[in-house]
């Protein structure tokens, strides 16, 4: 039986370097892959999924209005899919999440989704947030904080470098934009909610 597995990380943890060497590996043994990655992220300029330690690939690109389900079965019907591989999977929305459910429920395709678990305020983002509670297997990939501790914490730095603690949800940006941080330095960094 298919599984929907979802690797979550804070930024810097490897996630789309894991989808890549995995994706490798299907398609080393001759299986069939599919990729898909979120259109509002086009911080490359080559190829739609690319990892910081220089390894890309081309992918599809999701939005809102994306029926996964319709285009990835439209896929599998033409030629079977061994495994679809999800980048950038925190902006899924919630019923994006449950069709990768559904495509490895129904159509027996193994679903790897890869993706932050939480945005720069601690709060879950609405992909992460469905994954977490469907997926089969949950699998947290480690990054690491200035400290040595686990990074699990994303901060949002401004142009001057300085962290920030509102604003919108979503701001694409890599290094220049968020650090990884364990919770203690977050919170001395941006204060802990109330």
């Amino acid at each position: 039986m298919a599984k929907l597995y979802f690797y979550y990380a804070s930024m810097n943890a490897g996630k789309s370097t894991t989808l890549l060497q995995a994706d490798f590996n299907y398609r080393e043994r001759g299986m069939r892959t599919m990729l898909w990655t979120a259109a509002l992220d086009d911080r490359s300029a080559g190829k739609p999924i690319a990892s910081r330690i220089g390894l890309e690939a081309d992918a599809h690109l999701f939005d809102d209005g994306t029926d996964l389900w319709r285009d990835v079965m439209a896929e599998h019907s033409r030629a079977a899919l061994d495994c679809l591989l999800v980048d950038e999977a925190q902006f899924l929305s919630r019923g994006q999440a449950w069709q990768c459910a559904r495509l490895a429920d129904e159509g027996g395709i193994p679903v790897l989704c890869y993706g932050l678990r939480t945005d720069f305020q601690g709060e879950l983002f609405p992909g992460s947030a469905a994954l977490l509670g469907i997926a089969d297997e949950l699998v947290e990939l480690k990054a690491v904080c200035h400290c040595g501790r686990k990074a699990s914490m994303n901060m949002r730095l401004d142009a001057e470098g300085n962290p920030v603690a509102e604003g919108a949800q979503t701001v694409i940006g890599g290094n220049e934009r968020y650090v990884a941080l364990c919770r203690k330095h977050f919170g001395e960094a941006v204060g802990y909610p109330r």
